[in-house]
């Protein structure tokens, strides 16, 4: 996957107080940190932040994270959290954790479906249980999605996460093997709707012929 670049600034300010004010000047607060790395407190333009996000899921995103201070470093990183404001959506604080090259981490994936199942066909549902996976990868070979043929799913059948393939040198970090796309039957208020519809057919037809026969004439004895 392509490095995305984000310049930042190394920040001495701490408390809401500061924090207020960089959102003031169009930056929110932010931290970097790493197992081998001291931690760093920085400020991030929120119009960047903004537009590197946009451009993938979060958490497959992968960064040139370029600390402007004192010394300039460029550091490879992920986005650890971001908050956002409950209401309005906007970034609010971002934390950023390096990510070493050569060693395999844990993302989140979404999975798509391919194809049209035979449940669905017949009448199914096709019910995404789970719509991102967790998968254990190098930074540089981290998919954009998972891919999942349904094709040959029908009415009552499901998919465990063991079934999938999720490609070379990608491996599955759960100890569960869980369900994560299952085809369900057509729903009961589905069936009570075609069986209210049949009666009322039923009952049209009824009525239909009664009236047939009191058109006709009385026979005279």
């Amino acid at each position: 996957m392509e490095k995305l670049e984000l310049k930042t600034n190394v920040r001495t300010t701490t408390g809401n107080g500061p924090a207020r004010e960089l959102r003031r000047q169009g930056s929110i607060p932010a931290v970097f940190y790493g197992h081998n790395t001291e931690t760093m407190m920085l400020s991030v333009s929120t119009k960047a932040l903004e537009q590197v996000t946009k451009s993938a899921n979060i958490g497959q995103l992968l960064l040139d994270l370029v600390i402007e201070g004192d010394d300039t470093a460029t550091k490879t990183a992920m986005i650890r959290e971001l908050q956002v404001h409950p209401l309005s959506g906007n970034p609010l604080h971002v934390d950023f954790y390096e990510v070493d090259m050569k060693q395999k981490i844990t993302v989140s994936i979404p999975v798509v479906t391919v194809g049209k199942s035979i449940g669905v066909e017949l009448g199914g549902m096709l019910q995404l249980v789970r719509r991102e996976l967790e998968v254990l990868c190098l930074p540089n070979e981290i998919p954009e999605s998972i891919e999942v043929d349904v094709s040959d799913m029908d009415i009552g059948d499901s998919l465990h996460v063991d079934e999938i393939e999720l490609g070379e040198n990608i491996e599955n970090p759960a100890d569960v093997n869980f369900t994560v796309i299952t085809v369900l039957a057509p729903t009961l208020e589905e069936e009570e709707e075609e069986e209210e519809e049949e009666g009322v057919e039923g009952e049209e037809g009824a009525e239909a012929e009664e009236g047939d026969e009191a058109a006709e004439p009385a026979s005279e004895g």
